[in-house]
């Protein structure tokens, strides 16, 4: 357990607020001495924290044997119905034993797969942790822009229609003005 576990899970959560349907379905985002692994599959997002020094073949290999196990438990049906926190939390014993066998990285097993996988892992994102959470910040910021400039847009069509309706009341003013003192002048 890292001396600052909650600093992380804070980052974590903030992460789980920021992934969204347009977010890589696989990253790494390294944060500090330890890098987020995250793979999101069926709407479920799979999330492994470890050391910068540990294998990502592994961390993705450890995350995608979860995604397996996760989809033969539980269907997706149950998993769009979920309404409180803690609802899978009998999945935690897997969880717990996954780990133990990826964490040793001299089993067989994780060999194999890390042979497998390496073409797939090729592929993933690695990105600054910060970036990320302040990605989220500078859409929001875009976003406030984006409004303000709606409405000076709007400011701008609303006095242009003014303005040219002036115009035109100027035009045929001085023209109506012009042909009443011709009449005046013509009938006096």
């Amino acid at each position: 357990t890292a001396p600052n576990m909650p600093e992380y899970q804070s980052k974590a959560k903030k992460l789980f607020r920021r992934l969204n349907s347009t977010s890589p379905s696989r990253c790494s985002l390294e944060s500090g001495a330890y890098t987020f692994h995250y793979q999101i599959d069926s709407g479920v997002c799979y999330l492994a924290l470890a050391g910068c020094n540990f294998s990502k073949r592994l961390a993705f290999s450890y995350l995608d044997d979860l995604r397996r196990e996760f989809a033969n438990q539980f269907d997706t049906v149950r998993v769009d119905s979920v309404a409180r926190p803690y609802h899978f939390i009998e999945f935690e014993q897997y969880i717990k034993k996954a780990r133990r066998s990826f964490v040793d990285s001299r089993a067989n097993r994780n060999l194999a797969m890390l042979g497998a996988e390496l073409q797939d892992v090729q592929r993933i994102m690695v990105e600054n942790m910060d970036e990320v959470l302040a990605r989220g910040e500078s859409l929001a910021t875009l976003d406030d822009k984006a409004s303000h400039l709606s409405l000076l847009s709007r400011r701008y069509r609303d006095d242009a229609a003014y303005l040219n309706l002036r115009s035109v009341y100027a035009r045929y003013g001085i023209a109506c003005i012009v042909i009443l003192m011709l009449f005046c002048y013509i009938y006096e």
